[in-house]
């Protein structure tokens, strides 16, 4: 099932609709990348909340959409991972190191402003 990602300004906003098979994943990757430079966004959030489990390649998925977003020129924030699925990501030393992540949508959307902002004046 695709997801749909929505334009808001210089945002991209990707909500996760169900768990997502691997090839899902991969599609989500290509079009956050090819929407960064078409839409030239500035931020990306991504919203997990409704996922009950990141495995090995999600978790490594989601990261490389974070670095091949930056790569692109937009910052990424990942919101909504539940309890249950950050303890068993640190269970299995499943990591996101180096991606933002933000309790909710409006945390994620504070981190990212501030993120872009602190970027945009020769910070980060």
């Amino acid at each position: 099932m695709p997801v749909p990602i929505l334009k808001q300004g210089d945002k991209l906003i990707a909500s996760l609709q169900s768990d997502l098979d691997d090839k899902d994943l991969m599609q989500l990757k290509d079009e956050i990348a090819e929407k960064v430079g078409r839409f030239k966004s500035r931020g990306v959030i991504l919203d997990v909340s409704i996922l009950d489990v990141l495995d090995s390649f999600a978790t490594r998925t989601l990261r490389t959409i974070a670095e091949t977003a930056r790569l692109r020129g937009a910052e990424t924030v990942i919101v909504g991972i539940q309890p249950d699925v950050a303890v068993a990501m640190v269970q299995l030393g499943l990591t996101l190191d180096g991606v933002l992540t933000a309790l909710d949508f409006e945390e994620g959307m504070e981190l990212l402003l501030a993120t872009i902002e602190g970027s945009h004046h020769g910070g980060g």
